[in-house]
C-alpha cells in the first residue's frame, strides 16, 4: 500500500480547528507563510491560499524534535504526502517549499517525529491560472533505526519499479552511520548519513526489478546488510 503525504500553515486562531476560520484574502503565490509548531500546537499564518508555489517557514517553539507534512487528499483522507519537512530541533526554523493546486489540503504538525499529528486545514481556491496537480514527494516511507541493541527496520521490504523511496534513518549511537543504497548491479545509488544521535533522509527512486542492497555501517560497527526486492 503506498503512502501519500503534504504539509501547511495555521492561524494562531484556527491552530486546533480542522474547519476553515472565515473569510480571509488568500495568501499570494510565492509568499512565505509562518508556520509555529509547539508540543501541543500547530499555528499557521494562513489557511487560503492561491494556486502555485508557496515557502512554509516552520519554526519549532516547542521541547521536542518535530516534523511537518503537507496532505493532500487520498480516497476518503488526507493520506497522500506532497511535502515535508523533518528534523525541526527546539528553536530551529526550517522551510517547507510545496507548489499548491487548488482543493483542500491538512498539515501536520507531528512532536517527537511520531503518529498523526497536530493538524490544520487549509483550502487552495481556484484561480484562472491553472496549477499542475501536486506530485507527491514519494510513494513510500523506509524508517530505519540504528541503536546499541540493533538496527531495527531493514527486514522484508519490498517495492515495484519506478517507485520513490524515502529513506529515513534514524541514529541512537554516539557515532555516524550510513546507509547505502545498491542496485541490482551493485552500483551505489545513494548514501544517507546520520550524525551520532541524529537523523537524516533522502528520497531515491527505484529503477529496474531485482534485489537492490541496503547496507548500515559507520566507524567501529559491523555493517549490516539486507534486500530489497523490487518486483
Amino acid at each position: 500500500m503506498k503512502i501519500r503525504t503534504a504539509l501547511v500553515v495555521v492561524a494562531a486562531a484556527c491552530a486546533t480547528a480542522l474547519t476553515g476560520c472565515g473569510d480571509e484574502e488568500a495568501a499570494p503565490t510565492g509568499a512565505e507563510v509562518a508556520l509555529t509548531a509547539t508540543d501541543t500546537t500547530c499555528e499557521v499564518a494562513a489557511t487560503s491560499f492561491a494556486p502555485g508555489p508557496v515557502t512554509f517557514a516552520v519554526t519549532n517553539r516547542g521541547q521536542q524534535t518535530t516534523e511537518v507534512y503537507l496532505y493532500g487528499r487520498e480516497d476518503d483522507g488526507f493520506t497522500k504526502v506532497v511535502a515535508e519537512v523533518e528534523n525541526v530541533g527546539p528553536g530551529l526554523t526550517r522551510n517547507l517549499r510545496a507548489t499548491l493546486s487548488g482543493g483542500e489540503y491538512e498539515i501536520a504538525c507531528k512532536p517527537g517525529q511520531k503518529g498523526d499529528g497536530i493538524r490544520t486545514r487549509i483550502t487552495v481556491s481556484d484561480g484562472a491560472t491553472d496549477a499542475p496537480a501536486a506530485e507527491p514527494a514519494y510513494d513510500r516511507e523506509v524508517e530505519i533505526e540504528v541503536a546499541a541493541s540493533g538496527i531495527t527496520g531493514l527486514d522484508g521490504l519490498i517495492a515495484e519499479p519506478g517507485d520513490k523511496i524515502e529513506f529515513k534513518l534514524t541514529n541512537k549511537t554516539p557515532t555516524a552511520r550510513t546507509l547505502t543504497v545498491a542496485d541490482p548491479s551493485g552500483k551505489t545509488v545513494a548514501e544517507v548519513t546520520a550524525d551520532p544521535n541524529g537523523g537524516a533522509e533522502k528520497i531515491v527512486s527505484l529503477g529496474g526489478e531485482g534485489d537492490w542492497k541496503l547496507t548500515v555501517e559507520g566507524q567501529g560497527a559491523t555493517p549490516v546488510t539486507s534486500r530489497l526486492v523490487v518486483r
